[in-house]
């Protein structure tokens, strides 16, 4: 659990059902993939806030919780942040990485729909330990 000394963000593992495997949405910043996330304002609501980083960096709004509201954060990285993801299911395949204006550009240079081991080729051991995590909650 987050401690009041850490930076929380908040995000969602996306994953869609393709046949019998799953495919888990990745973003990539530079050289770093991971799931849709970001910084939880002050008053906001850890899950309100991964949705709306959800919808600003994809342009996904249909998501669906299907195993509930349970989620999983990392143990502290960088700066004392600590990052929170829940787990959910879109039947959309088109991702759009729109410009943030406070950029100029969009925050991630591209997505990919990876399978499990794909993922894990991709991500940070941090990362890998919650797209572990997500894959059981789902049966992926």
């Amino acid at each position: 659990m987050a401690e009041g000394s850490f930076s929380l963000s908040a995000g969602v593992v996306i994953l869609r059902r393709r046949g019998g495997d799953c495919r888990f949405l990745l973003l990539r910043a530079f050289r770093y993939w991971d799931f849709p996330k970001g910084h939880v304002e002050a008053g906001e609501d850890p899950l309100d806030a991964a949705q709306r980083e959800v919808q600003e960096e994809t342009g996904l709004t249909d998501l669906q919780f299907r195993w509930g509201f349970e989620f999983r954060e990392t143990a502290p990285y960088g700066r004392g942040k600590v990052a929170r993801y829940y787990v959910a299911e879109t039947p959309r395949e088109r991702v759009t990485l729109a410009v943030n204006p406070a950029l100029g550009r969009p925050e991630h240079d591209e997505y990919r729909w990876v399978t499990r081991a794909g993922a894990r080729r991709l991500v940070v051991p941090r990362v890998a330990a919650i797209l572990d995590w997500a894959s059981a909650v789902a049966g992926c």
